[in-house]
């Protein structure tokens, strides 16, 4: 043996025996969740399987926002709570939170049960939600709520745009979506202004505006139009006292059912998830076939008015009704959480006893989705995921669990993790999570 080789023998032998003695002495494996805070929103007043009987069961606690102080070690992590009204009936981006995440803000898509002797028993019995909650975070284990703004009927999704003075708020045709599908809020000094509702270019009076996402650079938004599974760009200035929309090229069909829309770091592309629910499929989403994730370039080229044309480049199959979707912090890996059937109640012969997260790759240069492959696990109702800063671990929201035993919900804690001898990602959930109110259905990561 060459000294060369020898000295990196004896380097490897040493470095061997250090990382056994650093595994003997903490018996963990890594789990490093990076960032400033976790914040998650929880609705209490329903059991998952309530999208199927209609009967809400046993209400756990109160609707909340947790915020979950990271920079320990897993195992210390804990949620702080706060009550703020809120509900898993939409999608969930029912939470946002400023760039600089001082400040997050809840939407009221339903409002929350009613107590006493005429507490609602049905889904039937909720009234729709009208209001928006902003919460200071200055300190997080003691999250306030500083504002309780009145809205238009029924709230779908909220959005901060990158420079965190304006909110993009849509509302379902069955509340006020019909006439007023969109506001736009400015927020100053940690206060909310008067909404002003926009007119949507090109939006069919009735059709679902389920998400209006902002760029992660300018004042664009993507709009998702769940009706019609299309998808457009809006270019928003001031007008006067107010603001306007103008389309921004050309629009995008996407599929069947999309339900949310998130901009890969750089801007370049935009993925959209297809549930492919629908009256034409048994029990709207009971069956639902797996669905998928496309992939949209923005200014792909030049449209023959000399606008930009934006394409649909690449589409890669998911799990069933994946509702949650989530991109890592450098742009080349992309989550879904997948609800399979675990929603449906116990007696039901469909029920799938587990969920699954999804997990591709996507290349930053062409768009282009790489399905990897599904990991499922126990857990109901996985309604989103958030990577941590270093795009190496994975936060999951399980709604609730299949054994009663254990109280409420929790944030569980994945890892993306590869085997040394063999390149190809693998996502593995570890045994670190955390505790929160029943009923946790959106995520945000502040950095």
């Amino acid at each position: 043996m060459t000294s060369r080789r020898l000295a990196g023998a004896l380097a490897s032998g040493l470095l061997f025996t250090s990382a056994a003695a650093v595994a003997a002495e903490q018996r963990a494996a890594p789990l490093d969740f990076q960032g400033r805070m976790l914040l998650s929103v929880s609705d209490a007043d329903m059991l998952a399987s309530a999208y199927v009987d209609g009967r809400l069961g046993p209400r756990e606690g109160r609707d909340s926002l947790s915020v979950v102080p990271l920079g320990g070690h897993a195992r210390d992590l804990q949620a702080h709570e706060i009550e703020a009204s809120n509900s898993v009936a939409g999608p969930p981006v029912a939470l946002a939170a400023t760039p600089d995440g001082r400040h997050a803000f809840v939407v009221e898509t339903w409002a929350s049960r009613p107590e006493g002797p005429a507490e609602a028993q049905t889904f039937a019995d909720l009234r729709h939600g009208d209001r928006i909650a902003v919460v200071d975070l200055s300190t997080p284990s003691r999250p306030r709520v500083v504002q309780n703004l009145t809205l238009a009927e029924r709230p779908d999704s909220v959005s901060v745009n990158a420079a965190g003075t304006l909110l993009a708020v849509t509302f379902h045709p069955a509340g006020a979506g019909r006439e007023r599908p969109l506001a736009l809020i400015p927020f100053d000094d940690g206060e909310l202004g008067t909404p002003i509702y926009v007119e949507v270019p090109g939006l069919p009076e009735g059709n679902r505006l389920i998400h209006a996402e902002w760029h992660p650079e300018d004042d664009t938004l993507a709009l998702v139009d769940s009706s019609d599974a299309r998808l457009s760009f809006s270019r928003v200035s001031a007008a006067g006292e107010g603001f306007r929309l103008d389309a921004w090229g050309n629009g995008v069909q996407i599929g069947k059912a999309p339900y949310m829309a998130r901009f890969a770091p750089d801007g370049r592309h935009l993925i959209v998830n297809n549930l492919y629910w629908g009256p034409d499929v048994e029990g709207t989403w009971n069956e639902a076939p797996r669905g998928d994730l496309v992939s949209i370039r923005l200014e792909a080229g030049q449209a023959a008015d000399g606008g930009p044309r934006h394409a649909l480049v690449s589409r890669a199959m998911t799990g069933v009704s994946p509702e949650g979707l989530a991109i890592s912090p450098d742009g080349r890996f992309v989550v879904t959480t997948n609800l399979e059937r675990s929603y449906l109640p116990y007696d039901d012969d469909r029920i799938t006893w587990f969920s699954s997260l999804t997990l591709m790759t996507l290349d930053p240069e062409s768009g282009q989705l790489t399905r990897i492959g599904d990991f499922p696990y126990d857990g109901i109702l996985p309604e989103a995921a958030a990577f941590d800063a270093s795009g190496r671990y994975l936060a999951v929201a399980t709604y609730d669990h299949f054994d009663d035993r254990i109280a409420g919900g929790s944030i569980d804690f994945w890892r993306l993790a590869v085997d040394p001898l063999d390149p190809k990602p693998v996502l593995v959930k570890t045994n670190h999570k955390v505790p929160v109110t029943r009923g946790v259905h959106s995520l945000v990561l502040v950095r």
